[in-house]
Formats: structure tokens, sequence, C-alpha cells
């Protein structure tokens, strides 16, 4: 019983952005805030229930008949939903008829989940209140984590996202799949948000999530379900694929059994998935086919060039950097701007590192981002300078977003010397 509330919001996690995109189905844009307001209610009533009558054999099958249901019965009650919605009030009867007690079509919850998605990225919304929407919507994304995702202040967030909740109230419209006109310019919003959810579980920004790794396989089954639809199916897609599948696959290897983090060199690649290798180099060469170079091409390219390297010593680091210079020109971010300049020093050696590290333009957005001081204090501390590379690996400490970040800085501050205070 005392695992009900972890498994509880596990599930919130997993089943939260299916659930809302099925109950604004039903209750249509004008009503968002009811929809997340019933999945809410949804997992207050697990809560309650489950100790009592045990968990049930498909959770998420009783989370989604349960709010299915919940959302019935408020429609029923309201008579501003029968004078707005009659045809839907009869469909919903339909269904409830046919179904019963019966689970949801997982083809239903899939069409709406892809319908939310491409929804979100209405024309009127900037591309970061497209992005923040989805994170929060269909991903269940915090305020604080949207921020650090988007590299962004809370309060900004949160304007953003009212701004762009009452945008979509306004138009009240969703988005058919089988539109050929509105599906393609929204792709790049799409794609955007998915990658930003794979970032989130591979450098999970908050210390709250129990399972941050569940994050990249459900931003790879959303790329899945994009995949499978004729509008979908595009190389910028098998791309994205691609650079989840090569990054998820050394997941296993990144943590000790402890938690902390091991840093690429010193990782078992035994550990190292190889079926999810396998699956990214098919996608990868799927990309490759059509000549359409992405950022996401590119970034999948250099994650290839990690796995396919059977030692650390091994690796193409050359050949990283050129992919570098190529993904800089493409997405010149204070972010691609920093692994850049850590591929150089690899390349290199740790002076060109720290002069590409001085460099970076816009530097100040990467002011609270933990890994841009601990790439100085690295080179630091490869260059034989153990005073200044303590002097960053404790900024970096201060700065770390969790405590598997925490406890690798304050490792690499005790192999540099003396603590700083």
């Amino acid at each position: 019983m005392s695992d009900i509330p972890v498994l509880v919001d596990h599930l919130f996690r997993r089943e939260a952005g299916k659930m809302v995109s099925y109950l604004t189905r039903i209750f249509g844009f004008s009503r968002l805030n009811l929809a997340e307001d019933v999945v809410q209610d949804t997992l207050i009533k697990a809560l309650e229930v489950w100790p009592f009558h045990g968990v049930p054999d498909n959770p998420s099958a009783w989370l989604m008949r349960a709010a299915r249901n919940r959302a019935i019965d408020i429609i029923r009650r309201d008579d501003r939903f029968r004078l707005a919605t009659p045809e839907l009030t009869h469909l919903l009867r339909i269904r409830e008829e046919e179904s019963g007690e019966g689970p949801v079509p997982e083809k239903e919850i899939q069409d709406a989940q892809l319908r939310m998605m491409f929804s979100c990225c209405h024309p009127e919304l900037t591309a970061d209140s497209q992005v923040t929407l989805i994170l929060k919507t269909l991903c269940g994304f915090s305020v604080s984590e949207i921020a650090h995702a988007l590299l962004s202040q809370e309060d900004s967030v949160e304007k953003r996202l009212g701004r762009a909740r009452k945008t979509l109230r306004d138009s009240g419209d969703f988005v058919e799949l089988t539109n050929r006109s509105d599906i393609p310019g929204r792709l790049e919003a799409v794609y955007q948000a998915i990658y930003l959810l794979f970032n989130e579980g591979y450098h999970s920004s908050s210390s709250d999530r129990k399972e941050p790794e569940e994050l990249c396989y459900e931003a790879i089954r959303l790329t899945l379900l994009l995949s499978e639809h004729p509008h979908g199916q595009r190389p910028k897609t098998f791309a994205l694929l691609a650079l989840m599948c090569l990054h998820a696959a050394r997941l296993q290897g990144r943590l000790a059994d402890d938690g902390t983090l091991i840093q690429l060199e010193f990782q078992d690649r035994s550990k190292w998935d190889k079926f999810l290798m396998g699956q990214g180099f098919q996608y990868l060469e799927k990309a490759w086919e059509s000549n359409v170079v992405s950022e996401y091409l590119v970034e999948a390219s250099i994650a290839g060039i990690h796995c396919g390297a059977k030692t650390y010593e091994e690796t193409e680091w050359g050949r990283i950097l050129e992919l570098y210079d190529l993904l800089y020109h493409l997405k010149p971010t204070p972010v691609v701007a920093l692994n850049r300049a850590i591929a150089v020093g690899k390349a290199k050696g740790p002076e060109e590192g720290l002069a590409e590290l001085n460099k970076i333009p816009d530097a100040e957005k990467l002011k609270d981002y933990p890994f841009y001081p601990a790439a100085k204090g690295e080179f630091h501390l490869l260059a034989g300078r153990t005073i200044e590379a303590g002097a960053y690996f404790n900024k970096a400490m201060n700065l770390a977003r969790n405590q598997p970040e925490k406890d690798f800085f304050e490792r690499k501050l005790e192999a540099s010397g003396p603590k700083l205070i």
C-alpha cells in the first residue's frame, strides 16, 4: 500500500497526456482546464480506491476508463454541454452503449494524441508557445521543468502558457489528421517538443522524477506514433527516432548502481542496449537515404559514432568535431556551441577547448547550466591546473539540478584537490 502513491505518480507522468488528449477531444479546447481537472480527479480516485480494492491488473486502462466515465457524467449533468454540443452528447451515448465498461480503444487514444500535438501548434502561437503548450498539456511537464528545458524563466513560461491556452480556447478547433494543409506547417514544433521531452528524461532537471528515463521512452513512443502517420513519414522523423534510440541505448551505462553519473570514458559498454542501437542505426540509414540534412540527422550521426566505437579511445573525435561544425551552422545555440567546444578540446587538446569555451556567443544564457563550468573545470584539470579546476567544479556543484549531478560534480571536485567553501 505504501507503494501506491509512487505508482500513481508514475502513471500520472506516463498517462496524463493520453488522458488529457482524449478528454479534450470530448470537451473541446474551450474546456481544456476541465479536461485537466478530470484527470486530476481520476488520479485522486485511484489513490482513494486502490489501497482498499487493490491495484487493477491494467492500471492504465482503469485510469482511462474512469476518466471517460467521469467525462460522460459531467456532460449528462451539465445543461451547457447538451445545449452547446447536442451531437457530442448523442455520440457519447452511443459510445457508452457500445463499450460499457470496456477499455477505450488504443487507436482512438493514439489519434487523440496526434490530434492534440498538431492542434497545440496553432499558427497564431509563437514557436516557443507551441512547444510550451505541448510539453505542459501532452507531456505532463511542470512549469519549472519547461523553464529548464527552454532555458527560460518560470514567470515567462506561466505567461506564455496562459496566452497560448486563451488562443486555443478562442479558436476551439482541432486539427484533423486528414488535413493536408495544416499538418506539414506544424511539424517543426512537434519535433522540438518531442526532442525536449527526450532531453528532460536524459538530462533530468527535476529531482522529483523517480524514473526520468521513462520520459525518453515516452518521446520514442510519440515519435513512432508520428512515423506511422502518412504526414509524419519524413526523413526528419526518422532522424529524430535514430537520435533518440542511439542515446537511449546508452542509458543503462550512464548510471552506477547507486544512481551516480558515470562519464562516457568510464562506462561499461557491454551494458549498452544492442537492440536499441540496432534500431537507431536502421533509422539513421533510412534518414540519410533522402540526403535531407537536419539538426536531428547530424546529432544522430554524432551519437552513432559514439555507439559505433568499441572503446572510448577509438572514438573519432575529429569526425565528431566536423559534425558539430555543421550542427552549429544549422542550430547556432549556446548549448550546441558548448558541445562543439568540448569536441574541440577532445580532438585538439584542453587549451584549444578552453579557448572555444571562452568564445561562446550568448554565454550568459548558460549561467545556470552546470555543465558549462564543469567543461571548463575538466579542461583545466586535464591541463594540470587543479586549483582552477576545483573552482569551476565547485560552481557546477552549486548549480546541480538533482542529486546525481551534485554527487558527480562533488567527485570531480574531490579529484581536483581541497574542497572549496
